[in-house]
């Protein structure tokens, strides 16, 4: 899978993510695509998905896996600072 299946939830629209999401799988073809998130951005991922995979493409995708994770970098004052991560994986209904 390439890179370009991945949708990055941040602080845009919601609606940007979903229209995302959709785009991915009907004019890109998509078989499967990956919503990421960090913080307190996780929350609006899960949302993003519920309403692709409920409202728009209902029977069409389904949520394949769930992988959480956290990432420790250094913020702006250099300190070392841990922060949660999800990855939601979409596919295709064959």
């Amino acid at each position: 899978m390439s890179p370009d299946n991945s949708i990055f939830v941040g602080s845009k629209p919601f609606m940007n993510y979903v229209t995302g999401v959709i785009m991915q799988f009907t004019t890109k073809n998509a078989d499967e695509v990956i919503v990421k998130a960090r913080g307190k951005f996780i929350s609006r991922a899960v949302d993003v998905v519920e309403v692709a995979t409920k409202r728009f493409l209902s029977g069409q995708i389904r949520l394949k896996g769930i992988c959480i994770d956290s990432e420790e970098f250094e913020n702006k004052e250099g300190k070392d600072v841990r922060v949660s991560t999800i990855e939601l994986t979409l596919e295709k209904i064959p």
